[in-house]
């Protein structure tokens, strides 16, 4: 078997756009409609919806991985890199802090040209704690670097890279690829989610690090679109790759056979869109919510408004059940009566509606 680093066309690759036609439309909507979207949110609603997708990017891209952290660290870690955090919060995990940080310099860094040193930055702060991996370097271990999958003495090869010795070269090369393809570049290509795909695909066959290809390769997929659109995008990609890794490493797998991506297009512009609309989805909760509390808050106790709070935060999934008086009593640690009072006043200012009844009654939020 010959992988595509193997073949007289590598690395031009070739493909077919009208089959992504139709994706790279519906994607240009849904961007400028999101875009939209935020800008009609208050600064600190808008703050809150970007970070919600840096803190999902930074803990879904190393959960495709196999590595799953602590979101509080995450969260902690994001906010104190945004500067959100009055005073810095104390991060125990220091793999957590590294995938915050590589996912907040992505969007901060976003126009500038990819180099050598930024690609070596990331990929110190990523494996910061990292034994036995050398970090701020290229890979160069003689043996093969395999993508393997398996019980030992029954692996599966997916994919091997070209050997450490020509790992400099091509990512000279690369880079130069990457810079040239941006706006205004000798190579620009218009069309983000293509940029995009072929940037991640082009990186991931050179697997240039000893480990953390994954999670650079998709901050590169995500400044490609960045870069390409003129702002940073509002999705978490990693996130709706997560949903389905095993599509995503199997089409990959059958891209690094050929130099004809047509079908790798197909795959990567319909994640991206998927991508987006997800993101979409979370702005618009977003815009309920603040719409919600300009309507409600005035009129909310301090009872009420913790758990109108509990019931906001379970959104777009919904409070498990709905709200009852017996969760509003544990939530709040209010009588039985005044839990039962403060549910008729929420009722009455439209604020929940009731489902059921007698002893099944339940609350949902009415946005």
């Amino acid at each position: 078997m010959t992988y595509n680093w193997q073949q007289s066309t590598w690395p031009e690759f070739s493909y077919n756009l009208a089959a992504v036609d139709d994706v790279l439309l519906q994607f240009a909507q849904e961007t400028g409609d999101v875009s939209g979207m935020l800008r009609a949110l208050p600064d600190s609603a808008a703050q809150e919806t970007i970070t919600g997708l840096l803190i999902a990017e930074a803990i879904k891209t190393s959960a495709i991985e196999g590595e799953f952290f602590s979101r509080q660290d995450v969260v902690s870690s994001i906010r104190n890199r945004l500067g959100l955090n009055s005073t810095p919060e104390n991060v125990k995990d220091k793999k957590a802090q590294g995938a915050a940080e590589l996912v907040v310099d992505v969007r901060n860094s976003f126009a500038e040209p990819l180099t050598e040193e930024k690609l070596f930055e990331w990929h110190r702060a990523l494996l910061k704690q990292s034994r036995n991996i050398n970090t701020g370097a290229w890979r160069k271990d003689e043996a093969p670097m395999q993508v393997i999958s398996g019980t030992i003495g029954r692996e599966t090869i997916h994919f091997e890279a070209p050997p450490s010795a020509r790992v400099p070269e091509e990512m000279k090369r690369f880079i130069q690829w990457f810079n040239d393809t941006a706006p205004g570049g000798a190579k620009e290509i218009k069309k983000a989610p293509v940029r995009s795909a072929i940037a991640h695909l082009y990186f991931e066959s050179i697997h240039p690090f000893e480990d953390g290809n994954g999670r650079i390769g998709r901050a590169i997929a995500e400044k490609a679109l960045s870069q390409t659109i003129g702002r940073p995008v509002i999705l978490s990609l990693s996130a709706t790759i997560e949903k389905n890794k095993s599509d995503y490493y199997a089409a990959l797998s059958a891209a690094q056979k050929t130099n004809e991506i047509t079908h790798w297009l197909i795959y990567f512009t319909q994640t991206v869109l998927q991508s987006q609309r997800e993101a979409k989805q979370m702005v618009e909760l977003t815009l309920q919510k603040t719409k919600f509390f300009d309507k409600h808050k005035e009129q909310l106790n301090e009872r009420q408004l913790k758990a109108i709070n509990k019931m906001l935060d379970a959104l777009p999934e919904g409070f498990d059940g709905g709200m009852t008086a017996k969760k509003y009593m544990s939530i709040t640690r209010a009588s039985k009566a005044t839990a039962t009072r403060d549910l008729q006043e929420l009722t009455e200012m439209g604020a929940i509606v009731s489902e059921g009844g007698g002893r099944s009654v339940h609350y949902n939020l009415n946005l």
